[in-house]
């Protein structure tokens, strides 16, 4: 089944099938049985010297995550903190906890970390593991340690969770895998401390969040940056491996650019051949993709980088609850 029929039941009026359907309960029974053994006190989350941020979604597909925690480096950062990033690695071949040089490789380390590490500088580090993973940014001068994507994840202990939701689609159809988008039942959402809503209509208690991207980068850096506006009119190849490449491409056309959509699974690693359309228009992509065609870009190739914009509320509330968690 294609992507674009899941998202009709997920996120539109298309009935569920009877085998998703019937799949559910089978979903629910192993994800209860990887919990039952940390509910028991079987096995107790590591708890490190540094207090820890948790970033996550109970949905799958793209929500915002990254966006938002390059918000939270750079605010963070200004209020006197020294944030360290650690992350699954999805999509890299690295097998044992890494920690990110100054050139990371996406295809051993994952995209999304070798975004942040070149956008920030901060220490990023990635492994399935991610309690060795973390314990690797500890002798890296940081003072607290944001999670990516770890809201499913027990074997860290956190101090503070924060869940961001898609603010168009919200939680679907409601219903969990493979019937419906969510990892977890929506009543997860009253165990966080911040749930931040990425676009649309925020409801009662969540925090307002807007991506803003205006400009476009040259990829290989040889070309001056452009604003956005300078596409407009004009017909462009749009690319993104993202969890909601509709997003991107719905940015563009925001911005009165005509989009040819080429839509790539999430993490995809991008090659030649994917961007070889052999007609000279302009490629487009997300700061996300970029990071895996810089070895082979070329003047049409441009990344559209985002930033995420949020209250100044909200950054202030989560430096007094990290100041309330910083270790002795």
């Amino acid at each position: 089944m294609k992507q674009a029929d899941i998202d009709r039941i997920w996120y539109g009026d298309e009935p569920v099938p009877l085998w998703m359907r019937l799949l559910v309960p089978v979903y629910r029974a192993l994800g209860a049985a990887v919990r039952l053994s940390w509910q028991m006190g079987l096995r107790t989350p590591a708890r490190l010297a540094v207090p820890v941020i948790v970033i996550g979604n109970i949905s799958v597909g793209g929500t915002g995550k990254t966006p938002l925690v390059l918000a939270l480096i750079e605010a963070l950062h200004g209020r006197g903190w020294k944030p360290g990033v650690v992350s699954r690695g999805y999509g890299g071949s690295a097998r044992s906890p890494t920690l990110l040089d100054d050139s990371p490789d996406p295809a051993i380390v994952g995209d999304e970390p070798s975004l942040i590490r070149r956008r920030t500088g901060v220490p990023v580090a990635v492994g399935r593991n991610r309690v060795a993973a973390a314990r690797l940014l500890t002798g890296t001068g940081v003072d607290m340690i944001l999670a990516d994507d770890g809201l499913q994840n027990p074997s860290l202990a956190r101090d503070i969770e924060i869940c961001v939701i898609d603010g168009a689609r919200r939680l679907g159809n409601g219903r969990l895998l493979p019937a419906g988008p969510l990892r977890e039942s929506g009543a997860r959402l009253a165990r966080v401390d911040f749930i931040v809503c990425n676009g649309g209509q925020p409801q009662s208690g969540e925090v307002p969040m807007r991506l803003s991207g205006t400009s476009a980068l040259s990829v290989n850096g040889v070309e001056p940056m452009r604003p956005l506006a300078q596409f407009a009119g004009q017909r462009v190849h749009a690319v993104a491996g993202i969890g909601n490449p509709g997003r991107f491409f719905d940015s563009l056309r925001r911005h009165g650019i005509e989009v040819i959509e080429h839509a790539f699974d999430d993490h995809h690693a991008l090659s030649a051949a994917d961007l070889d359309f052999r007609d000279g228009l302009p490629i487009l992509m997300t700061e996300k993709d970029a990071v895996k065609c810089a070895s082979f870009a070329d003047s049409h190739h441009w990344q559209v980088p985002v930033s995420a914009e949020l209250p100044d509320a909200f950054f202030d509330a989560v430096d007094q609850r990290l100041r309330t968690h910083r270790r002795p």
